[in-house]
């Protein structure tokens, strides 16, 4: 089943992707399209998930080292990265994440936050701090997830939360 990943530029768009498959290589069409046509893209998720999209990226003729020295790719490593998002007023006027005219595209995967264990409330309220961020920086936007040991119900909350953590970032404050 092809998964039609082409974004039109709106404001605060962002979609949800339900991956089939663990890696990155559902979402690389979005990754490599922006990079082709100037655009900065900035990717949230855990450290194997960002190991596995630069390898890819150097498989379709791109050098993510380049990319990244140069700012046309930005890394932020969950959950790591997550207390940036947590303390400061707005996370994004942060020097890394530049916008030097061009559009930002925005792919978070939360595969690493829905594990066994995890604390709904606590991977809402990141996801409200991380969409008010996309939604005052990116164009365009997705989050992902990985479904494969997901429950319906699962996969439902997850959409349910998605969709709530977005709207949380449409209101004014």
């Amino acid at each position: 089943m092809g998964v039609d990943l082409r974004v039109e530029p709106s404001a605060n768009s962002c979609r949800l992707l339900v991956r089939k498959k663990s890696g990155p290589r559902e979402i690389i069409q979005f990754v490599v399209g922006g990079i082709e046509i100037g655009q900065q893209i900035v990717v949230l998720a855990g450290p194997a998930w960002l190991k596995e999209l630069a390898r890819i990226l150097g498989e379709h003729g791109l050098r993510p080292e380049t990319l990244i020295r140069n700012s046309r790719v930005v890394f932020l490593t969950a959950p790591d990265c997550l207390s940036r998002f947590a303390k400061m007023d707005n996370p994004c006027k942060r020097p890394i994440i530049r916008r030097n005219g061009s559009m930002v595209r925005w792919v978070s995967d939360w595969s690493w936050a829905y594990r066994p264990g995890a604390d709904p409330a606590t991977i809402l309220r990141y996801q409200c701090r991380i969409h008010d961020c996309i939604h005052s920086l990116a164009d365009m936007s997705i989050c992902t997830v990985h479904c494969e040991k997901m429950e319906r119900s699962s996969m439902l909350a997850v959409l349910a939360q998605h969709r709530r953590a977005a709207r949380a970032a449409d209101r004014p404050v």
